[in-house]
């Protein structure tokens, strides 16, 4: 049986990408080597990481200040990239305090300048997005999450703000239409949305870069990796390849198509959620992910059972969901319950089996 992958990540590919990765392994572009052997200077492979670069540009629809990179050490390493090249001590940087990863970038920032928390939602475990905040004009930067994986919100409004505006996109790239543009950096673990771990997609404004006292290690020097074109070393080339692929996936169904469809799933999955009297959501409406769909069973929904057999029935749907060919819905280890990704690359069919399997298992629970 075909598995129905709801990883959040590594996570769901397009087959078409899977079965060309495939091909690639044994011989990449007719080059008979394996891309996981080839030259990164090979013709054949720089034109892969041009051609990469160039469709982000293409997608986005980026202005000319803007350049493409890719990067290794995931989103998490774009936490203290980002302060590094932008925040000098004495200068104060605006976080949005959103969740898990947002937090986390937070707190990296704290070892290079001043962070001032213009908003958080930890107090109430993350489940909404603050729609009050306070951002100076002389900040720095603001630094977004625009999609809160662990804890499934996501912006669906952008804060009108003076200064620069940084977001870590890692686990909602491409996956819905918008101004590119009014960012002036945003960054993206490849894992969740846009091709295989190992790479990081990072798109810059230019005119932001250089105005930090400190000396800058090379390898963490966004103006160096502009000027080597993304290959000032060895990048994982594998990993770009897939996000190549995944890349063209993308450009051929174009932003709107893969919205419509990311909002029709999770409209979907978010009604049968709604109407069931033993699941339940787990953050407020407004601000429910497209891509992570996080939900459980309250106590109360199963009258007379304390947490441990509220545990115990969440693992025994985790084990009927499996007979179902479903895979990857527990939530994250320190937030329990549920938590179903659906990125651009499942199919609105896989929505519909997580469906029927709520629904079974529901029925014998009552």
């Amino acid at each position: 049986m075909k598995k129905i992958n709801f990883y959040s990540g590594p996570a769901i590919l397009p087959e078409e990408v899977l079965q060309q990765a495939k091909e690639a392994i044994t011989d990449f572009a007719g080059t008979g080597l394996s891309i996981l052997e080839v030259s990164h200077r090979s013709k054949e492979f720089v034109k892969v990481m041009e051609d990469a670069r160039a469709m982000v540009k293409e997608i986005m629809a980026l202005k000319d200040d803007r350049e493409v990179l890719f990067l290794q050490g995931g989103g998490s390493s774009q936490f203290y990239m980002v302060p590094m090249n932008l925040l000098n001590e004495n200068e104060t940087a605006e976080y949005f305090d959103t969740g898990q990863w947002a937090h986390g970038a937070m707190e990296e920032a704290k070892n290079f300048g001043y962070v001032h928390v213009a908003c958080s939602s930890e107090k109430t475990k993350y489940d909404h997005i603050p729609t009050e905040y306070s951002v100076s004009d002389s900040s720095k930067y603001l630094h977004l999450t625009s999609n809160n994986t662990v804890f499934g919100t996501q912006f669906h409004w952008w804060p009108e703000v003076k200064c620069p505006t940084v977001v870590d996109m890692s686990s909602d790239v491409f996956s819905r239409q918008m101004d590119f543009n009014r960012f002036d950096l945003i960054y993206a673990g490849a894992q969740k949305n846009m091709g295989a771990a190992g790479t990081t997609v990072v798109v810059v404004n230019k005119n932001i870069l250089g105005t930090v006292n400190r000396k800058i290690p090379k390898m963490l020097d966004y103006r160096a990796h502009i000027k080597g074109e993304s290959m000032i070393n060895t990048p994982s080339a594998f990993a770009v390849y897939v996000s190549y692929l995944t890349l063209q996936w993308v450009k051929k169904q174009g932003l709107q198509a893969i919205e419509e469809r990311n909002v029709r799933k999770a409209n979907k999955l978010y009604a049968a959620i709604d109407c069931s009297t033993l699941f339940k959501g787990t953050v407020a409406h407004a601000d429910r992910s497209l891509m992570n769909v996080c939900f459980n069973i309250p106590s109360g929904n199963l009258p007379g059972q304390d947490g441990a057999n509220i545990n115990s029935t969440e693992e025994k749907f985790i084990a009927f969901a499996a007979k179902f060919g479903i895979v990857g819905i527990k939530g994250y280890r320190t937030v329990g319950g549920f938590r179903a990704s659906i990125y651009n690359a499942m199919p609105e069919s896989g929505v519909d089996v997580l469906i029927e399997a709520m629904k079974e298992f529901e029925r014998t629970q009552a």
